[in-house]
């Protein structure tokens, strides 16, 4: 840049103590020779092994017409001496980086800064001690190298913006899903480049602008936040899809087979309005509800063939029992169309509600036990549902209270499908795992410290 001084108009270089070295000729008054050189670089290093970022600066008085200058401009310069920085990490970085790790995502700082520096950085940070790759070292590697060396390489130092950019490509073809954080200028051609770019409010105008999202507050500790919370709603998802799936397609099943022998609609419109009304309700809880630590352990994936698979164990389960009540109150009890409609719909909300407590989890229901808040909207939707049909709201949906032997036939057919549900759901559940098994290898999610 151009500088006004008390002389006259001076031009300043800023930059690695290496590149400006390059540029200049003269050191206090004195030739630049190589043993000064040598003096200044070890000295760069000495502050580098401190963890102490160090800048060049240079000068050279300059006499013509100001220009918009270029690299012919910075030569012959008079070497000035070493700005220094130190940039601790945050007390709260190596936490959130063990976070990090522990939650299968892998974690790269990719810096603009003296190698020494960054590579004691990712060892304060609790990152695996290993030699760092400079952009000098990379400028020279091959795009299909560059893919091999990123692999196992988590440490980039010296690193130009286009640099950062094939790093992160790299990353990308090898089918990694990538987060780049920077707040730099320098940062924003990678920001560009990444599936995700992470800026902060108080980065640069053209960092904010290339990054996806801008975090308000400048820690790593909410990327680790941002992502287990990500894993727990998507986790709460896929339990409303398997519910909704499952139960949808065994009503399919059911009402497709009742349409073959029964003389009048098993539930009147309204009725079916009302059930999905109630179901809607009592699946307010689940994005509250709680996660197991395997769920939030590695990074979760989208497989249509897990839902399809639930629906097609869960779902003809549900139906068949559906079958047997509509063959108890046909055929055993020889209820009348409205009482049949009442008790459908008492056994329909009943499973359809309390099945969640089931296919929640994994495990067994008594074991991992739901948030209050799902407990309460799905309780809370049965008790509404269970009433209307006995309260002076029955006659108006069409409902008739059925005989007392009939609802207690219905509470059994009840209990034995939740109880034969939850020793099946393994068969489901587990055809969804070995899934998962089998398929490619969860990616992983690159992360990056801003440097200059």
């Amino acid at each position: 840049m151009l500088a006004v001084g008390t002389d006259g108009m001076l031009l300043i270089v800023k930059g690695a103590p290496e590149a400006v070295l390059a540029l200049c000729g003269t050191m206090g008054g004195t030739a630049l020779d190589a043993s000064g050189r040598a003096a200044v670089v070890a000295r760069a290093t000495a502050l580098a092994a401190d963890g102490v970022r160090s800048v060049a600066i240079a000068s050279l008085p300059w006499t013509g017409a100001a220009h918009n200058l270029v690299a012919a401009d910075a030569v012959g310069l008079t070497f000035d001496g070493l700005c220094t920085f130190s940039d601790p990490p945050k007390p709260s970085a190596p936490a959130a980086v063990a976070r990090l790790l522990a939650a299968g995502v892998r974690v790269i700082i990719l810096s603009g800064d003296d190698p020494l520096v960054v590579a004691r950085l990712a060892k304060l940070v609790g990152m695996p001690e290993q030699r760092a790759i400079t952009g000098s070292q990379l400028s020279i590697l091959s795009r299909a190298a560059l893919r091999v060396r990123v692999r196992n390489t988590d440490v980039f130092a010296r690193l130009a913006p286009d640099q950062k950019v094939r790093v992160v490509e790299a990353l990308r073809w090898n089918g990694a899903i990538v987060g780049f954080m920077g707040d730099g200028v320098n940062d924003a051609p990678a920001l560009k480049a990444a599936d995700v770019g992470l800026s902060v409010a108080s980065a640069t105008a053209v960092a904010r602008a290339a990054a996806d999202m801008i975090l308000l507050k400048s820690d790593l500790a909410v990327v680790a936040d941002g992502i287990e919370e990500g894993r727990r709603t998507f986790a709460n998802i896929m339990k409303y899809l398997r519910m909704g799936a499952s139960s949808n397609f065994g009503n399919m099943l059911s009402m497709a087979a009742a349409s073959l022998f029964l003389p009048f609609l098993p539930m009147l419109a309204t009725q079916i309005l009302l059930n999905n009304l109630l179901y809607d309700l009592s699946e307010i809880g689940i994005p509250f509800d709680n996660v197991r630590p395997e769920d939030l352990a590695q990074p979760p994936h989208w497989r249509l063939n897990d839902i399809v698979r639930f629906a097609g164990v869960m779902g003809p389960l549900s139906s068949a029992f559906d079958l047997a009540t509509f063959g108890l109150l046909y055929l055993v009890f020889q209820t009348s169309p409205e009482e049949f409609r009442t008790g459908r719909f008492i056994e329909s909300i009943v499973t359809q509600t309390l099945v969640v407590f089931l296919i929640r989890t994994r495990g067994r229901a008594w074991r991992d036990m739901p948030n209050p808040k799902l407990t309460a909207s799905t309780l809370g939707a049965l008790a509404l549902a269970l009433v209307i049909p006995f309260s002076p709201l029955g006659a108006w949906f069409g409902f008739a209270a059925p005989p007392w032997h009939v609802m207690a036939a219905l509470g059994a057919v009840v209990t034995v499908y939740l109880a034969t549900a939850e020793l099946i759901k393994p068969l489901a559940m587990n055809s969804v795992l070995k899934l998962a098994t089998s398929a490619k290898p969860p990616r992983r999610l690159a992360r990056h410290r801003a440097g200059n």
